[in-house]
């Protein structure tokens, strides 16, 4: 399992360790508003670290918690994983932070760590990511990567929009 270092964040593999804050973030409905529209429950929220341990077991990735250096708390989370939970798709790129971490730049510097791991490290010749129409602040994060956006799709039993970068637009973007 591979953990990621960033100027202010650690992002650990997610372990049980992380279950206090994450629960606390993931029960906060404004975090979910996009994701599950609600906040989700401890045991949600247990049995979500219990599913991405199997995927960092099967395949290499999948979520990491976001840990502030400065204060050694789980703040956010983020995933490399494949799209819509589908293994013939795609490699996507998402996250979530605490509330009281918004608007921080943290996603971003977070987002470009998974990016460098999706095709450094596993050689991904796409990464996606999706969102809600709604959600300006992930699609501004995803345009700040330099994901360009696609056609609108079905994805996770929702209605989203759709970016993608290749390989090559990101070693592009490496070199810029």
């Amino acid at each position: 399992m591979s953990t990621l270092h960033t100027p202010r964040l650690v992002l650990e593999p997610m372990r049980l360790e992380h279950l206090d804050d994450l629960d606390a973030m993931n029960a906060d409905p404004e975090v979910m508003r996009y994701i599950k529209g609600h906040g989700v429950s401890r045991e949600e929220t247990l049995a979500m670290i219990e599913r991405v341990q199997q995927r960092w077991a099967e395949f290499g990735f999948s979520w990491w918690s976001f840990v502030e250096r400065d204060s050694g708390r789980v703040i956010g989370a983020g995933c490399v994983q494949h799209l819509n939970r589908d293994r013939n798709n795609p490699l996507e790129t998402g996250w979530r932070l605490r509330r009281d971490r918004w608007g921080l730049g943290y996603a971003s510097e977070a987002a470009r760590h998974m990016a460098a791991f999706a095709f450094d490290t596993l050689n991904a010749p796409l990464l996606t990511a999706v969102c809600q129409p709604d959600n300006l602040a992930s699609a501004h994060v995803m345009q700040k990567l330099g994901m360009q956006e696609g056609p609108r799709g079905h994805f996770y039993d929702m209605e989203c929009r759709y970016f993608a970068m290749t390989q090559a637009q990101w070693r592009d973007s490496v070199k810029a």
